[in-house]
């Protein structure tokens, strides 16, 4: 079965309905098939010229493409003093508070799970540790292309600061009149960074990884975005010029519910995902078809209400509510799936949580709305979408690190693994490897 919903204001499709069972193979690969899919070719030719003109031409590829792209005309990317004042100022003292008390328990879930160094003796006189150290220089890209984004900063900032990094810098793309967006300026001061540029969009990444006279390159870039942004950040890795944090592309959720789940609740997920821009997907899984009844009206009477729902129901045009014959079904596909942002909507979901082998973020239960983790439980909202899940975890503080090795073996320890290394060498044919160690061998046995 496959039906589709019609809007009632518009006449326009609005979400398709499934029922997995019936599907064959590749109908179940088209139902979760991601939309940016369809238009990769594309925004690969066009982001690869954006980055060889920036690579090329530096500051003034800068300004042609943000008067082409954001409209505005700058002759100097960067924020000053006078402008981070303004934005102090434009700022209201609630939402400052608020990014305040979002910072400290970002802070606090961050530190708690920072790594630490350690040695081991792994023979007599063989002692290996691992010490950490922060990544020197660290670009941030923090969005707000249909809306500005301050979480993200604070999202990156503070981990950032956590690592140590030496330098940090943000770019953020302008707004019409050429500033930056107050509370982004104002959530990365208040995280500790105080240089932001103002770029956007794929031209802002290939300064970081290339850098120019006014954009300091860095080693490794960070943020979502959207699908030029995403794609960006996989060609500046392709070409050796700095490493990324992950894929990060545009937003997805995927919602498993039963029976017992409040449908107005569920709607309002998948519509806080949805909002976030045409090229977003939403994805509800149950084993109730009385549910997906009570989600699709829902949804139609909260769409109706929201600012944004011209982009809502772009989104939801790639979006599926898909009717399975089982919750163990639902976690299958959920696993293939490998959703950014994983809501069980479950009477039990501590449960079932077991059953989840790949995703962004989990929130569990009906009271836990994925928009918490956007925003201000302390987990990072920076996730690896369009299947990355899969072999890709969340910002941390970790991301903001290099792991290194050290080894040091005196004469007792060259002599006590010496031959374990020598005829390993051997049976690969590495006599080179294998001399080193003899060498030592002897010189430690005289």
């Amino acid at each position: 079965m496959n039906t589709t919903s019609i809007d009632a204001a518009t006449g326009a499709r609005a979400w398709n309905r499934l029922e997995w069972t019936g599907l064959d193979a590749a109908a179940r690969d088209r139902a979760l098939a991601r939309p940016v899919q369809a238009v990769a070719q594309a925004t690969r030719e066009s982001v690869a010229a954006v980055i060889e003109a920036v690579r090329a031409r530096g500051d003034a590829a800068l300004r042609e493409l943000t008067a082409r792209f954001d409209r505005v005309e700058l002759e100097r990317f960067e924020v000053d003093a006078a402008e981070f004042a303004a934005a102090e100022a434009a700022v209201a003292p609630d939402l400052r508070q608020a990014m305040t008390q979002a910072l400290q328990r970002i802070e606090a879930f961050h530190r708690a799970g920072m790594s630490q160094g350690y040695v081991v003796q792994t023979a007599p006189g063989v002692q290996c540790e691992r010490m950490i150290r922060p990544v020197p220089r660290v670009g941030l890209y923090v969005p707000a292309g249909s809306a500005p984004l301050p979480s993200t900063a604070l999202m990156l900032c503070v981990p950032a600061r956590l690592a140590g990094c030496r330098e940090v810098v943000v770019c953020t793309p302008p707004r019409a009149d050429g500033t930056a967006d107050p509370a982004v300026l104002v959530a990365a001061r208040l995280a500790g960074v105080d240089r932001v540029f103002k770029l956007g969009g794929a031209q802002a990444v290939a300064a970081l990884a290339f850098g120019t006279a006014s954009v300091p390159k860095v080693d490794k870039i960070f943020g979502p975005g959207n699908g030029y942004v995403d794609e960006a950040k996989r060609q500046v890795v392709q070409s050796g010029a700095a490493a990324i944090d992950m894929p990060a592309g545009p937003s997805e959720v995927l919602v498993i519910a039963d029976e017992g789940a409040n449908a107005a609740f569920v709607a309002a997920d998948l519509l806080s995902q949805a909002e976030h821009g045409p090229d977003s997907q939403v994805l509800l899984l149950t084993d109730s078809a009385a549910l997906i009844d009570r989600v699709e009206a829902e949804l139609a009477v909260q769409l109706e209400a929201l600012p944004r729902a011209a982009i809502a129901r772009k989104a939801l045009s790639a979006s599926r509510l898909i009717r399975v014959d089982t919750l163990e079904q639902a976690f299958a596909i959920s696993n293939t799936y490998a959703p950014e942002h994983l809501i069980l909507a479950l009477r039990q979901p501590r449960d079932w949580l077991r059953q989840v082998e790949v995703a962004g973020s989990v929130f569990l239960g009906d009271w836990t709305p994925e928009a918490l983790g956007d925003y201000c439980s302390g987990t990072n909202h920076v996730l690896p979408t369009n299947g990355a899940a899969r072999a890709w975890s969340g910002v941390s503080v970790a991301s903001f690190q290099n792991f290194v090795s050290v080894q040091a073996a005196s004469r007792e320890g060259i002599l006590a693994i010496g031959a374990c290394a020598v005829t390993m060498a051997r049976a690969e044919r590495l006599d080179a490897h294998a001399h080193a160690v003899v060498l030592r061998m002897q010189e430690a046995s005289a």
